[in-house]
Formats: structure tokens, C-alpha cells, sequence
């Protein structure tokens, strides 16, 4: 991984959610009436959230959770449920914003709790971390850029690494090819579709890497939804 490259690419992300995307996202993460290729987008997340926290401990009391990319703190809010302590981390000062007022006004009285962020998921002045989850926020960076990012997480972390990525297929490619024929507020931003088999290679080759392995993969494929989940555990 280049800094620039990452930096560059997560400064486009950063503009896209804060000014252009923040209606799109907070209708997509609400209960409001989507049009049918959003619709199968809300699915497909929904049903990819629910993977993800199936990998993780029914009971995380006593746990430090990072989600990395959290949005408007969906997946956040069902860990903090669970007993977590979670640092809810994005980039967009305008997610974190909505995260915040979706908060349920319950978390927090019990044994879980959230701290949002506003910031890198890869700032190490975050601390340690027993899980962190990267749900569709890896989704716009390459290979390369990919493997550098999880290297970083991984040396601050503990038990698992649970991910997300864009898989590299044909139907997917067509799908993003007549995608570019829709209305831009139906579109999601810069998405880099990544080979499952190149980026093992690459994750296999990563020096940061070499003490963990993957464990668990799932892929959710929902209409114009298809993401990529795997899981890394140390040896």
C-alpha cells in the first residue's frame, strides 16, 4: 500500500459521503421507500450485517470493537447489544452525525457503549481492539490498498478481523456496466472489484500478515448487492 494512493482515494470518499451521498445514505439505512435497485442494495446490506455479527460471540462483554467505516452505526448499535465497547469510526463528519442522532436512547445504560469517530479506521490513536469490522468500507480501494489497510488493523488486534470486498466476477462487472446507465443518486461510489484468489495471494504475502490466516468467507449477492465477507484470525 501507497500512502498517497490510500489517501487520495479515502479523500474522494470523504467529499462523496459529506456532499453528495448523505441523503442517499440515510434513506438507504432508514425504513423510506427506495427504488427497486436501492432497494435490493438495503438487502443485501442488511443481510450481510447479520452474517458478520453471527461470526462475532453472542456475549462481547468485556470486548473492544472497532468498526471501521461504521456509517450511520447500524452494525455498531447490535454490538453494543451484545456488551461491546464499541469506537464507531468513519470518516464522514455527516454519517457520524446521523449515527449519533439514530443512537437508541437504551445503549449505554447497560454493559455495552459506543464512541464515535470522526477520522481514519487506521489511526493507531485508537488503541487495541479484541474485533474489528470492516463492512463495505474496503470496498473502494484496490489490492494492494486493501491488503496494506488490513495489515495496519491487524497489528492492533487481537482476536479477528472480519472484512468485506467487492468480489471480481462477470456478472458483477456487467451489473457496474449498466449500473453507469442509471440516475448518479442511484449509484454507489468508486467500487474496485477485487479477485478472491489474488487478494489471498496478496493477504498471504503481506509481512504484517504472515501470523494470521482466513478462516470463514460468505459472499451476499442481493440484485445490484454483492459483497465478499471473510474473516482473519491469528494462528
Amino acid at each position: 500500500m501507497t500512502d498517497s494512493s490510500y489517501l487520495g482515494r479515502r479523500a474522494e470518499l470523504e467529499t462523496y459521503f459529506d456532499r453528495t451521498a448523505v441523503d442517499g445514505w440515510e434513506k438507504l439505512t432508514s425504513n423510506a421507500k427506495l427504488s427497486r435497485i436501492r432497494e435490493t442494495v438495503r438487502a443485501g446490506r442488511d443481510e450481510m450485517r447479520a452474517a458478520l455479527l453471527d461470526w462475532l460471540p453472542a456475549d462481547l462483554s468485556g470486548a473492544r470493537v472497532l468498526d471501521a467505516g461504521c456509517g450511520t452505526g447500524m452494525l455498531s448499535f447490535e454490538m453494543a447489544r451484545r456488551g461491546a465497547d464499541v469506537v464507531a469510526s468513519d470518516i464522514s463528519h455527516a454519517l457520524i452525525k446521523l449515527a449519533k442522532q439514530r443512537k437508541p436512547r437504551d445503549l449505554g445504560r447497560g454493559k455495552g457503549r459506543i464512541i464515535f469517530y470522526v477520522g481514519d479506521m487506521l489511526d493507531r490513536g485508537l488503541g487495541r481492539f479484541h474485533y474489528v469490522v470492516a463492512m463495505d468500507s474496503l470496498i473502494h480501494y484496490q489490492t494492494d490498498d486493501m491488503a496494506g489497510a488490513i495489515e495496519r488493523i491487524a497489528e492492533r488486534t487481537d482476536k479477528a478481523i472480519l472484512f468485506t470486498f467487492a468480489p471480481r466476477t462477470p456478472a458483477l462487472a456487467a451489473m457496474h456496466a449498466v449500473g453507469r446507465l442509471f440516475p448518479r443518486s442511484d449509484r454507489a461510489p468508486a467500487i474496485e472489484p477485487v479477485s478472491v484468489r489474488k487478494l489471498a495471494e496478496t493477504l498471504g504475502e503481506t509481512p504484517g500478515l504472515a501470523d494470521w490466516r482466513l478462516t470463514r468467507t460468505q459472499r451476499i449477492s442481493r440484485g445490484f448487492y454483492t459483497s465478499h465477507a471473510q474473516e482473519l484470525q491469528p494462528k
